[in-house]
């Protein structure tokens, strides 16, 4: 990969979550994000004048839900407060996924809003006391996506 001595890159191990407008919610660091997607339905019309051609248009937007993974420390205690919160109404957050650059004072080289957060599921790894290793937490968050494509009528 290609880059220029100005190039800032950001660090898949460098990423953070929070939540707009509600920071006692703030999800923390996080080692590991999976399922930051997005696909599109593929409409498809053929007019039927023009042999076998074919146009193409986007259709809905699909996201995935976003599942995150950690080591369990005291920000699990947040994430337990607002699964609390959360589990028989749901308010309506817009989380944001922050990577950062290599450098621990390095600003945000991207981001990505994740509208409508809510939990979906969350668990913790079963506890063994035969093992030496972490104790990690899942966490997964459907969303409403992150790209600027709502249409609003009017």
């Amino acid at each position: 990969m290609a880059l220029s001595d100005a190039s800032k890159i950001g660090l898949a191990n460098r990423f953070i979550v929070t939540m707009s407008g509600k920071e006692i919610y703030n999800l923390g660091s996080w080692y590991k994000a999976d399922g930051l997607d997005v696909t599109w339905d593929v409409a498809e019309y053929r007019a039927g004048d023009n042999g076998n051609d074919r146009f193409y248009y986007p259709g809905n937007t699909k996201y995935s839900n976003v599942k995150l993974t950690r080591a369990v420390s005291e920000e699990t205690k947040t994430v337990r407060e607002w699964l609390s919160k959360n589990s028989f109404e749901h308010e309506k957050f817009v989380a944001k996924i922050e990577l950062r650059g290599s450098k621990q004072g390095d600003a945000v080289i991207t981001d990505w809003e994740l509208r409508d957060v809510m939990p979906v599921k969350w668990a913790i790894a079963g506890f063994d006391a035969g093992a030496s290793q972490v104790s990690l937490e899942t966490l997964e968050l459907a969303h409403l996506g992150f790209l600027e494509d709502l249409i609003k009528l009017g």
